[in-house]
């Protein structure tokens, strides 16, 4: 398998309960510093002058390597665990067996992503956390 060490910027929906738990499982992944994460939900983001319009990342999931080159869905998530050293996930979902079915699957969760987001995404979100902070609960 490649070695990935390209920088790749992940865009994603910060308002997103079940976008959020994966942006914190990333982060706890992101050891060796190639993923760069920039919230579409934050006011600043349509003046930045990124190669990503707000609308499209809504969309679907979209990356940009540090090439340049933009990347829409299921190539994000294989760039992304590959720079988090989930090698493994990563070949899974870059089989081309796996790949039509994963495209489709990934186009009809897109679509209901904030339906879905508002009943599994807090519970997921909230395990994520924990996941970062090494289990760790506070206590109020």
């Amino acid at each position: 398998m490649q070695q990935s060490t390209d920088l790749l910027t992940i865009y994603y929906d910060g308002l997103c309960p079940l976008c959020m738990a994966e942006i914190h499982f990333l982060t706890a992944r992101n050891r060796r510093g190639l993923l760069n994460f920039v919230d579409i939900s934050n006011k600043e983001f349509a003046d930045a002058g990124h190669p990503v319009s707000c609308a499209d990342a809504m969309s679907q999931i979209r990356g940009r390597l540090g090439s340049g080159q933009l990347l829409t869905g299921v190539p994000v998530f294989i760039e992304a665990y590959r720079r988090a050293d989930l090698r493994l996930l990563a070949w899974l979902l870059s089989r081309p067996w796996t790949r039509p079915i994963l495209d489709l699957g990934y186009t009809w969760f897109a679509r209901y992503r904030q339906s879905m987001s508002r009943v599994i995404g807090p519970p997921l979100l909230r395990l994520a956390q924990r996941w970062n902070s090494g289990g760790k609960e506070r206590q109020n």
